[in-house]
């Protein structure tokens, strides 16, 4: 466990606008920032930081909280593990008790297979640096590659050594059960029970998230007998799904970020080499074709994109695959052909990182001018195959989800190859017409979605957020919920009760905590909101009573369950429907002072009146029961007649608080 005080350290260093940015791409709006939530597919942003609350919130999809949940959500990180994150990144020292075998056993299987991968990252690492059998094979070939010792180290480089166990053996003896070796496919067990190294005697190349963790592994063979395969990589598992990971984009995020585009290559030593050259946007697909997921994960960064593949016509026809999927997101393509008898790699080893971006800059072409010249460059004098291109270049623009970008491709396309611009445009509008036509529906909804979530992001840098407050017919939990919002928002403030009777006295100021705790008089059912109130209660004690308890205390609450509650009242609107008898005589909470003098104690209330519904109802049960004893039923019937009572009084009280 960590210790408070480091605790409240990286709360206090963790700049909520600063780490979001590192995964997603923010843009200032007003007094907060917004972006498309990275937990979600959407169109119109809908996800919110605030910087002066220290809170993200996603009006599309819910979620929401602070900077270390934020990275638990997005990295699927343990409450520890995000600590650690945002202590390196804050530079600030956590020290951390040496965890017990019941807490090892204890900690779930996604967070134990990470932290294997992270242990084994650095085990091949040294085993690569520091071993004989490493420097002679692996290192070797590393330097012949033209890796430098910085560029080993900064990609985490690593060597698996030689023997059908020595990783695994390893491993175990370090304390990793053998279910996550093969649940990670470090290892994998044969018929005869034995548990065999997947990587042995290869080069390897660890996989890593946006944050920097370890997720899989690549390994290439340096032998040349050809029925071993050339690269291993590390199979699918509860934490690493291909699809969903670009190679390299823990390094080149920030480059990225800055120059506003994503070079897109395809392996490991691609991205390798340009990094070394000083070209640091680059990420690759890992050997893969390229998919929606990996698009989306660029598309958090920017929406500029350039593919650069292998110069052979393969490797080109095999770039114009992922084309259609990247403008489908809306994205800017150009595709950048290298000289044939280069791939990335080589090129980057070549030349100069001047030489590179100087290449790039100068032979970038859109891809409706790359894909024309390449696949007509294959129709020459037939007439079919020349139709044929033109349908391929027509499919891929009418995926293009702007109007305005369709027509000028549609333009450009004629122009290229020698064919009217309005049968062209006619051709996209037919295709997209049948898409159109079965999407409809569903695009009218999630335009009503992206409505309804723009109005509520608005909502959090308004000044009067308030709800307009529960009704009668409202449940337990919902006013429960009404009243720590309250609490939250304006505990510390005094008001004037306006009701006169038993519960409440004319003109008598007082706190809204000190209301609640003198005149509630039960525990909240629900354990979150419960935790809130006694975490208010006893930092009010310690501060005194009308000092503002810092809302930190609860947004940055070591409870996950307790911080999300937090940042949901502080930035939400309550959605309660109010009495029709408010809406009757055209009554409502303008100002705050009415949302403490009128709408507190008629949440309190009504609360009382719930709670004793309840208990009465509880009762009500019991006397049901046809064995009950004489004197137990008649003590139980002047129990009910007592709460009924209550309930009349208090059904007065509400009366009056609502006309």
């Amino acid at each position: 466990m960590i210790d408070q005080l480091t605790i409240d350290r990286i709360f206090a260093a963790a700049d909520i606008v600063d780490v979001v940015s590192d995964f997603v791409p923010l843009r200032r709006q007003g007094a907060n920032y917004q972006a498309c939530c990275p937990f979600h597919s959407e169109k119109t942003p809908s996800f919110v930081v605030s910087p002066s609350k220290g809170v993200f919130k996603c009006f599309g999809c819910g979620k929401g909280g602070n900077a270390v949940t934020f990275v638990m959500e997005h990295e699927s990180m343990s409450y520890v593990d995000a600590l650690k994150y945002l202590g390196r990144k804050y530079n600030i020292e956590v020290h951390e008790k040496e965890r017990t075998p019941e807490e090892i056993r204890q900690n779930d299987n996604r967070e134990s297979m990470m932290v294997l991968n992270g242990w084994a990252a650095d085990y091949f690492h040294k085993a690569l640096t520091k071993s004989q059998e490493g420097r002679n094979v692996g290192l070797t070939y590393f330097r012949e590659r033209g890796f430098t010792d910085a560029t080993i180290e900064k990609f985490g480089l690593g060597y698996s050594p030689g023997g059908y166990n020595t990783f695994s053996k390893a491993a175990l003896e370090a304390g990793f059960k053998e279910e996550f070796l093969t649940g990670t496919g470090l290892a994998y067990k044969r018929d005869d029970g034995k548990l065999i190294d997947r990587f042995a005697e290869r080069v390897m190349f660890p996989i890593h998230t946006v944050s920097g963790r370890v997720l899989a592994f690549g390994g290439r063979t340096l032998k040349t007998e050809k029925t071993i395969a050339k690269y291993k990589n590390s199979p699918e598992s509860e934490i690493y799904q291909k699809k969903m990971t670009l190679y390299g984009l823990f390094f080149a995020k920030k480059a990225i970020s800055q120059l506003k585009c994503a070079i897109l290559v395809e392996g490991y030593t691609d991205v390798i080499s340009m990094h070394q050259a000083g070209v640091e946007n680059v990420v690759a697909s890992s050997g893969t074709s390229l998919t929606t997921e990996q698009v989306k994960l660029i598309k958090r960064f920017t929406e500029n994109v350039t593919v650069m593949y292998d110069g052979d016509s393969a490797g080109l026809k095999a770039s114009l695959r992922g084309i259609d999927m990247i403008l489908k997101e809306g994205m800017n393509v150009r595709i950048v052909q290298l000289p044939s008898e280069h791939d990335p790699d080589s090129f980057a080893k070549a030349h100069t990182a001047d030489e590179v971006q100087d290449y790039i800059r100068t032979h970038e072409e859109d891809f409706i001018t790359f894909k024309c010249k390449l696949l007509m460059a294959d129709s020459q004098g037939d007439v079919a195959a020349r139709a044929d291109v033109i349908r391929d270049v027509v499919a891929s623009i009418a995926v293009i989800p702007d109007a305005i970008t369709r027509s000028m491709y549609a333009k450009e396309c004629g122009m290229l190859m020698d064919i009217n611009e309005n049968l062209l445009i006619g051709e996209v509008a037919r295709i997209r017409a049948g898409v159109d036509s079965d999407n409809e529906t569903r695009e009218f909804f999630e335009r009503q979605r992206q409505a309804k979530a723009r109005e509520a992001a608005e909502a959090i840098s308004a000044t009067q957020s308030d709800s307009k407050g529960v009704s009668i017919g409202s449940s337990l939990e919902e006013l429960e919920k009404e009243l720590t919002r309250y609490l939250l928002k304006y505990g510390h403030l005094s008001f004037e009760l306006l009701e006169a009777g038993k519960v409440f006295e004319k003109n008598i100021a007082q706190t809204i905590v000190g209301v609640m705790r003198n005149e509630i008089g039960f525990e909240f059912q629900n354990p979150t909101y419960k935790t809130i109130y006694n975490c208010y209660v006893e930092q009010m004690e310690r501060l005194g009573v009308g000092v503002e308890v810092p809302l930190s205390h609860f947004i940055n609450h070591p409870s996950a369950e307790v911080s999300s509650a937090a940042v949901d009242l502080l930035t939400t609107n309550d959605n309660y429907v109010p009495s029709k008898l408010w809406d009757k005589h055209e009554i409502g909470i303008q100002t705050e002072n009415d949302l403490l003098s009128e709408a507190v104690p008629r949440a309190i209330v009504l609360y009382k009146s719930k709670v004793i519904e309840f208990i009465a109802s509880q009762l009500q049960a019991q006397l049901a029961d046809p064995n009950l004893d004489d004197d137990t039923a008649i003590s139980l019937t002047k129990k009910i007649a007592a709460l009924n009572k209550e309930r009349s009084n208090i059904a007065k009280q509400v009366k009056r608080l609502i006309l």
